[in-house]
């Protein structure tokens, strides 16, 4: 830990990028994701999809944040592609799947945004459904759905009953992986959250709380707990 901020790795994807001269392939993220940990107290640290990620290489991180981002590869979790999934990146895929296998192990607090939420099924034997309607209102707009909370979960403690989120996606959990239980769900019944029974703090959200850096809920919430992990 870095003084009395907690290091939160964050998950990054390979984009072609313009800046300044040069237009190349990058590792990428958004800013929000940045912004909201450092609000929150902690420090945030950029994990590229690229390289070895075990205990041994993430040891030295206190909490973990998998962002959001594109469709998984169906093959993932034995299904065909549907043809409304977008072109995966196996390498993401590989290296998330691989920062949970990780973060688990080791303990360390989790917050799966989105993609992060269907990543953190999927690497624990859940599957998803390839496209819904509804929770995307348009490319790059992000809507908002009122979630109801429930109330014997770590998710209360953090968001009350119910609260208002933004969304953006067309997939969504369809078999939950054993040791997951859905503690938020939409009002047409999507599941908006996850926790991982058991753990210290592993909670996966549909929505995308980095867009919102008046509420800090969630974050404040990882960072809380990755600083009592590393104490």
């Amino acid at each position: 830990m870095s003084a009395s901020k907690p290091l939160i790795g964050i998950s990054t994807y390979l984009e072609r990028t313009r800046f300044g001269l040069w237009d190349v392939e990058a590792a990428v993220l958004y800013r929000g994701y940045l912004d909201c940990v450092v609000e929150a107290g902690g420090n945030p640290v950029m994990l590229p999809p690229v390289g070895t990620w075990n205990a041994e290489t993430i040891g030295f991180l206190d909490g973990l944040v998998i962002a959001g981002g594109a469709d998984i590869d169906p093959a993932a979790y034995g299904a065909e592609k549907h043809e409304r999934t977008g072109e995966p990146s196996r390498a993401r895929d590989d290296a998330e799947f691989a920062l949970v296998e990780a973060a688990l192990k080791l303990d360390l607090p989790v917050l799966g945004v989105c993609r992060g939420m269907q990543v953190l099924n999927v690497a624990l034997g859940g599957t998803l459904h390839q496209h819904i309607e509804g929770h995307n209102e348009a490319p790059g707009v992000f809507g908002s759905t009122d979630i109801t909370v429930a109330a014997d979960s770590q998710l209360h403690t953090v968001l009350g009953d119910r609260t208002t989120v933004q969304c953006h996606h067309h997939q969504s959990l369809d078999r939950v992986a054993d040791g997951l239980r859905v503690t938020a769900k939409a009002p047409d019944g999507t599941a908006e959250a996850v926790e991982l029974e058991g753990a210290r703090f592993v909670v996966g959200v549909q929505s995308h709380p980095e867009q919102d850096i008046e509420d800090l809920r969630l974050f404040e919430a990882l960072v809380a707990a990755a600083r009592s992990k590393a104490s």
